[in-house]
């Protein structure tokens, strides 16, 4: 039986400061995106596709992760308590974010972003598609490292024990997150995009593959303790990536019927 680590949360210690492993594993999502997008730019050929703009590009989507994914917790998980408690929206320090809401702060910020440089929608967001996985997969390694977002309990093989929560044996659910809506769909959307391919696609294959996957997972994920089980004994999250899933696919079926 597997035994999680119990990983010291902070990795450095700075006189007063305290570096955390979370906040490590998103610099390095920063990182993979900007190297990532200079090998993209490199193969696109596209004179509107610059290094300026890949940075600039990266500023806004940090935006449109912090307010959108904050939002989205708060609008999706707890907005009763948050209306009685405004002010708390704005303690992130006590942690809170969703994926959901992060992705629509991101789509708001780049629909901003395309019309201040008079780029196409769907262009820019087929570019940064497979830029964004291992971004994902470091976050699902900081959960993993804190000890958070366990999963359901299980008698697999490769079952863990999370000391912090109880002696039960569980699902390692974030690194399932971590092989499929990282290593895997980077490795699938990175694959489809070297070669051309109608306008929207990309991103429609994004939001199918982030859909399933996420889908999937969650049977193995603990469901938030004040939640619960929603209608049809589905989560929350499963409840928000099935949109993702049938918007994908139409997207990709427009695409493709435009494109022909």
């Amino acid at each position: 039986m597997l035994v999680h680590p119990q990983f010291d949360p902070v990795a450095i210690h700075l006189g007063p400061l305290a570096v955390h492993w979370y906040g490590l594993m998103y610099l390095a999502g920063f990182i993979a995106f900007l190297w990532l997008g200079r090998k993209r730019i490199a193969t696109l050929n596209n004179p509107q596709f610059t290094a300026k703009l890949l940075d600039d590009l990266l500023f806004y989507g940090v935006l449109g992760v912090i307010l959108g994914g904050r939002l989205g917790y708060v609008l999706f998980y707890k907005a009763g308590y948050y209306f009685a408690h405004p002010l708390e929206i704005f303690a992130v320090w006590q942690g809170g974010m969703s994926f959901h809401g992060g992705f629509l702060g991101v789509l708001v910020a780049m629909a901003w972003f395309a019309h201040k440089h008079h780029l196409r929608w769907l262009e820019l967001t087929d570019f940064i598609a497979p830029l964004v996985p291992p971004g994902l997969a470091f976050g699902r390694l900081g959960n993993f490292i804190n000890g958070e977002l366990w999963g359901r309990p299980t008698d697999v093989p490769w079952a863990m024990i999370f000391p912090k929560v109880d002696n039960l044996p569980r699902h390692p659910s974030e690194l399932y997150e971590f092989a499929l809506e990282g290593v895997v769909l980077f490795t699938v959307l990175w694959l489809y995009a070297r070669n051309p391919r109608p306008v929207g696609a990309i991103s429609g294959l994004f939001l199918i593959g982030y859909g399933s996957f996420r889908f999937l997972v969650e049977f193995t994920r603990e469901p938030d303790d004040f939640l619960g089980l929603l209608s049809l004994g589905m989560s929350m999250g499963q409840w928000l990536s099935l949109p993702m899933v049938i918007a994908g696919v139409v997207m990709m079926i427009i695409s493709y019927r435009r494109a022909t």
